[in-house]
């Protein structure tokens, strides 16, 4: 059976740390804890005093002070793992934990998920050829020498590159290592622990190589255990669930995350806030209870996203400056169709085509699956479409040698909207308004990820609100645009009512928008 030994990296909150350590501890695992050398001598002190009865507690044999992006926060490391592998022979596992995390699942399902597989987790991609670097300097990190810290001595960290860079002081990685990168909150096994301590001590070259690197704690791990150990006996992943913002900021999470937090198939999360009181006792004692079952949903991200994603709307790339120039012709129609259920405006424009004979196209800009016709590559994927939207429908009416063209656009959309009505070209937008019961809903948000037939009733029921308003206000940013042209088909209307603006929209006799209104299927869901 799997017996984790906890590597604890911590600096602050010395009620938390033994809390902490208690709470992992009770149900036989281990815990090595190395406590910032910058934080008061009084706080590492009492940490040491409440826990020196507990046998399965030690400490690394001493505390280095810990920079941000710096090698000490490595050197921490390796100290407290070489404190836990003499400390604890019957460890199987090493985790990797800071003072912030706290787990989300029982000892009793981690136990078993780790004895599942003969293998370590740790996030580790190819340096060069990945972008898991999002922003700031990538190579540099390696083939300079950084001797100061970016955050406390920024001046000197980028003078310092500029020098080495002036005077070509270049250096190369390691020639029989492949450089990884990923994140530092691992799972290993003992062996590779092991092998990990060995090349430490045998491997100097490496070792002042990486002492010399920035931000070594997303490489050096990653970059080892990779030369080390087999790729099939490696999983790519943390275990450790955590988040970040646009900014490149650690989501915190908070006393209603319990749901979304149990759902998640993930051992531990950070960062748990200091405030959250109640989520640290409800997790705390999750994690001694026994025969509890954890349905995993794993929609967090995605539930991030969607409801960040909220706040900015209107960001966008800046169009290209021939798009800006170019126009669809003075002397064609664009109709475009908007409506949240896809399958509704599907239906509709497949009725307009029976009835008409117009060409129309399904949410091209939202389904790559959408038929086109081969328009050399330009059609090949929604970015490409997207980005040269107006020399796409250009060519598409060219295709079909017509003037008028009917699409169908998603009603979050708008600036798509926006940018064909200020073409030259005429453009109407017709808008169906739908009713949404909540299964309607509840569907909607498992097709696009923010749910499953896991999510637990009260995750779904707090999110209903969110995504029905969310509805609502893209409806609302249309009406707010101000298009001209712009006619309205409802659900709950009449035949009669909604003959009308179809007749004016597709710009066909009235007899005809009523047999295409007259559908009797076009609302169902």
């Amino acid at each position: 059976m799997a017996r984790i030994a906890y590597i604890l990296l911590c600096h602050k909150d010395p009620e938390g740390i033994i809390a902490q350590a208690q709470r992992l501890t009770a149900v036989g695992d281990y815990i090595s804890i190395h406590f910032d050398g910058r934080a008061k001598p009084a706080d590492f002190e009492r940490i040491k005093a409440e826990l020196a009865n507990n046998p399965n507690v030690t400490f690394a044999k001493r505390r280095v002070k810990c920079g941000w992006g710096a090698w000490s926060l490595v050197e921490a490391t390796l100290l407290a793992v070489e404190a836990a592998v003499d400390t604890f022979p019957r460890a199987t596992h090493f985790y990797m934990l800071s003072g912030d995390c706290m787990p989300i699942k029982s000892a009793e399902f981690a136990h078993d998920f780790l004895d599942s597989e003969d293998v370590d987790y740790i996030e580790s991609v190819d340096f060069f050829n990945s972008d898991w670097i999002k922003t700031g300097i990538k190579a540099e990190r390696l083939i300079y020498r950084h001797f100061f810290n970016e955050r406390s001595n920024k001046k000197l960290f980028y003078a310092s590159m500029a020098l080495q860079e002036r005077l070509k002081l270049t250096r190369k990685v390691p020639s029989d290592i492949a450089m990884q990168i990923g994140s530092q909150w691992w799972c290993l096994r003992r062996r590779t622990v092991e092998w990990v301590l060995d090349f430490t001590r045998k491997r100097r070259d490496v070792m002042r190589f990486f002492r010399t690197t920035w931000i070594p704690d997303e490489t050096f791990f990653q970059t080892i255990v990779r030369h080390l150990v087999p790729e099939y006996e490696i999983r790519s992943r943390t275990l450790t669930f955590l988040m970040f913002t646009d900014y490149g900021m650690p989501v915190t999470f908070y006393n209603d995350h319990y749901d979304l937090l149990h759902s998640q198939s993930y051992l531990f999360a950070r960062k748990i806030s200091p405030d959250a009181k109640e989520l640290k006792d409800r997790l705390g004692k999750l994690y001694a209870a026994t025969g509890e079952r954890f349905d995993i949903s794993n929609e967090g991200r995605e539930l991030f996203n969607f409801l960040s994603g909220r706040g900015r709307v209107g960001r966008r790339f800046a169009p290209r400056f021939w798009e800006k120039e170019s126009s669809l012709g003075r002397e064609r129609t664009l109709m475009m169709v908007t409506c949240k259920k896809w399958h509704v405006a599907k239906r509709l424009v497949e009725r307009v085509r029976q009835v008409t004979n117009l060409p129309a196209l399904d949410y091209l800009f939202n389904e790559a699956s959408t038929p086109l016709p081969d328009l050399g590559g330009i059609q090949s994927t929604l970015e490409k479409r997207t980005r040269h939207r107006r020399a796409l429908m250009r060519m598409l009416f060219d295709y079909w040698q017509t003037d008028q063209l009917i699409v169908c656009i998603d009603p979050a959309n708008v600036d798509l909207m926006q940018d064909f009505y200020n073409d030259k070209a005429k453009v109407r937008l017709l808008e169906i308004e739908c009713e949404f019961t909540d299964d309607y809903l509840i569907g909607h948000a498992k097709r696009v990820g923010l749910a499953s037939d896991r999510t637990p009733r009260e995750t779904i029921e707090r999110l209903l609100p969110t995504i029905r308003y969310d509805v609502r206000f893209e409806g609302d940013r249309i009406r707010d645009a101000g298009f001209p042209n712009l006619l309205r088909v409802r659900q709950s209307a009449t035949v009669d009512e909604n003959t009308v603006p179809l007749a004016e929209f597709l710009d066909i006799p009235v007899d005809k928008a009523r047999e295409i209104a007259a559908t009797e299927y076009l609302f169902v869901d």
